[in-house]
């Protein structure tokens, strides 16, 4: 990428990356396309001749678009003569064919599908296409109802292009941001950093770049509409991998008219991979508060009450996370001896936080709550990075 090709200019201001502690070294870009590149294309199934010229390549996944669609497309190949444009029609119909058509007449290759899948299918079609048409080309997915600026989408691919690493488009959220999209931003965020420790400006941001040769992780993310997104960021946290961060414009219509977002039901979808884990946890704390209050009241010891009711509750939790955690088949025991460590150390935490609330006149009923409560986002962390550690 150098000032000849690219007649965008940037000034973005570069957010602090973000790095899982299995990978803190950066990848060898070179050894990565030699070995991944080749089976990426292969897992895609295609077999076309790599195109040389093409550097980088723009994945827009559209649904009823607009002319927006044309002009951006028009604008990107205008730009820089070594971009692919990739349109991914997600079953939009046939009155908006026209739209396709500008698009095509523009100079973006449209894969269609026949029926709507959802943003997180097209993503998986539109990135299989890429990494089978255009192996050694950088990937950087962007929206089509004009959020994400030509600038913008050169920035992020400039960043790719520059480390090697996975980069967010980050908004600034400014101006006249939509209410439910600051909020969701912002509750996203807190549990995401709850659930992985990563502190990121944008969970939700569409415009995402992909260093060239390292799209195969992304076909094995679950979620086919708006949660993949949010699901392709956990995983990139289970994989160690780097994540870097770039400012970018927020841009907003009056109203946010052609969005798509569902906010019901494509909000359940995108807490869904965070909410996994307090559901489990909360079921197993329901479970080991009631059993505290009923061998307590049987026995009069709290020792054997806070004993008893962990052994139970902690079985539960122990095969719930299992499924929360996706551990792979054939570890249970490796994983049962860990966790049956990280129990013991977590029963006498929560024993000796217990005499200490209990001692100085709280109820036990509260004292278990503010006690648990302490332990949980520590509980959280080990499990995912120790105990659960082997994947599927």
């Amino acid at each position: 990428m150098n000032g000849t090709d690219t007649a965008l200019q940037t000034s973005p201001r570069i957010l602090p990356r973000v790095i899982a502690p299995a990978n803190r070294t950066a990848v060898d870009r070179t050894a990565v396309n030699r070995t991944m590149g080749n089976r990426t294309a292969a897992q895609a199934g295609g077999e076309r001749s790599p195109r040389a010229t093409v550097t980088l390549v723009v994945l827009i996944p559209a649904y009823k678009p607009d002319e927006r669609l044309a002009v951006l497309v028009a604008r990107l190949r205008g730009a820089r003569r070594d971009c692919a444009v990739l349109v991914v029609d997600d079953g939009s119909g046939p009155q908006y064919a026209p739209f396709f058509s500008a698009a095509r007449a523009r100079g973006a290759e449209v894969v269609s599908s026949p029926v709507n899948q959802g943003k997180g299918q097209a993503l998986r079609t539109g990135l299989a296409y890429a990494a089978a048409t255009w192996p050694e080309a950088d990937v950087v997915c962007a929206d089509a109802d004009g959020q994400h600026t030509p600038s913008d989408i050169e920035a992020v691919a400039a960043r790719v292009r520059e480390t090697g690493h996975m980069t967010l488009g980050v908004r600034r959220f400014t101006g006249p941001v939509p209410l439910r999209s600051r909020i969701g931003n912002d509750v996203t965020a807190l549990l995401f950093r709850g659930a992985t420790g990563w502190r990121l400006g944008d969970t939700q941001t569409g415009l995402r770049g992909y260093p060239a040769g390292r799209l195969t992780w992304l076909q094995e993310v679950p979620g086919d509409r708006y949660e993949y997104e949010l699901s392709a960021l956990l995983r990139a946290h289970e994989l160690g991998m780097v994540v870097e961060q770039v400012e970018i414009t927020t841009v907003y219509e009056p109203g946010n008219t052609s969005s798509h977002f569902r906010p019901v039901q494509d909000s359940a979808r995108i807490y869904a991979p965070l909410l996994r884990f307090m559901g489990a946890s909360l079921a197993s704390f329901g479970i080991d508060w009631l059993g505290v209050m009923v061998i307590f009241t049987m026995t009069g010891n709290l020792l054997a009450a806070v004993v008893g009711a962990r052994l139970v509750s902690g079985t539960a939790n122990f095969f719930m996370n299992r499924r929360v955690f996706r551990a792979r088949r054939g570890t249970v025991v490796r994983t049962a001896v860990r966790y049956a460590v990280l129990a013991v150390s977590l029963l006498a935490a929560s024993y000796l936080v217990l005499k200490a609330l209990t001692a100085v006149g709280i109820p036990l009923g509260i004292a278990k709550v503010l006690g648990d409560g302490a332990i949980y986002v520590a509980s959280y962390v080990v499990q995912r990075r120790l105990v659960f550690k082997e994947r599927r």
